[in-house]
């Protein structure tokens, strides 16, 4: 998942793809129930982490499914451990480096003003979140899986300390130079109304990375994987049926 956020924000895509996939959720370190070590996070260590995961539990390759930050991780891992990878997906993310176009200061203000975060119940703050990754009809029309995203999405608050640490790895976050080096299968999904996560960028990552699947869709922000669901879980599983593991 991306920056401080946990497993719960899975909540529509879980019991989607695990009708036909093993399908394994985790948290990043420093937010969930995961360690939140308050030391320097960089991208290659929280890849690191994932291949932990998937040496403590026995898998030996996966597809990997990363959005915003996690999809940081996703190049990464696809990076550092090619041999573990059937796919990637990346949802609404960047190659980040001077390449990546930034978004507006009032977002960026939103994530990282942690004075004024600190001020905010988990309540305000998963919404006030909410708010800027769906669309205001979408919050209009869908109280009940509003209601259900706040519980998900505040049953762990993330520590200060984490969304700090977890920024850190952001910064340093650059792949555009060895993006052509990604060999697997790949789909870049995003949606074309995305104000945290300009959609240039995951066009930039399309480009790049050789024979990328590239999925745009229409209407619907950074939080597509809430917002256009359906839409966004059927692209992902059609996907990955025409990429079945083969080791």
């Amino acid at each position: 998942m991306g920056y401080g956020a946990d497993i719960g924000w899975w909540f529509r895509q879980i019991p989607a793809l695990s009708r036909e996939y093993r399908v394994v959720a985790f948290d990043n370190r420093g937010v969930g129930r995961s360690d939140k070590p308050d030391i320097p996070y960089t991208m290659e260590m929280m890849a690191g982490d994932v291949a932990g995961l998937l040496d403590a539990i026995g898998i030996e390759a996966a597809h990997i499914y990363g959005v915003s930050m996690g999809g940081y991780i996703a190049q990464h891992f696809a990076l550092c451990y090619p041999e573990r990878v059937t796919s990637i997906i990346l949802g609404c993310t960047s190659c980040g480096g001077s390449h990546h176009v930034k978004s507006p200061p009032e977002i960026r203000d939103l994530l990282h003003n942690y004075e004024r975060i600190e001020q905010l119940t988990p309540e305000e703050h998963a919404m006030e979140t909410l708010e800027v990754i769906v669309s205001p009809e979408f919050i209009k029309n869908n109280q009940d899986i509003v209601d259900q995203f706040i519980r998900k999405v505040t049953e762990y608050v993330t520590p200060l300390h984490g969304l700090i640490r977890q920024e850190e790895a952001i910064r340093s976050h650059n792949t555009y130079a060895r993006l052509p080096e990604i060999k697997v299968p790949t789909m870049v999904i995003c949606g074309d109304a995305d104000r945290m996560i300009s959609i240039k960028n995951s066009m930039l990552l399309a480009s790049r990375i050789p024979n990328a699947e590239f999925i745009m869709m229409d209407g619907v922000g950074h939080g597509f994987f809430i917002e256009a669901v359906d839409e966004a879980n059927k692209a992902i599983l059609d996907f990955l049926k025409r990429h079945p593991y083969s080791g």
